[in-house]
């Protein structure tokens, strides 16, 4: 007997865009359009999640450590 299509579990619960809060769609999660997935992919693209990263020391990369000092 198989289940009725109201009582399927879904693979992956829906759960609001992360661009504009709608609802997710199948094809595009977790996003509910291609318009929101591309803008996604152009802020990656473009650098604006990029993480601040720690400054490098002002020496010599070409030298060992025990000579830099």
């Amino acid at each position: 007997m198989a289940p009725s299509p109201d009582k399927v579990t879904p693979l992956r619960p829906r759960r609001p865009c992360p661009e504009c809060g709608k609802p997710s769609a199948r094809e595009t999660y977790p996003f509910c359009s291609e318009r929101c997935k591309n803008i996604d992919l152009n802020r990656w693209l473009s650098g604006s999640y990029v993480l601040p990263g720690a400054e490098e020391e002002s020496g010599s990369d070409d030298a060992p450590p025990s000579e830099r000092e």
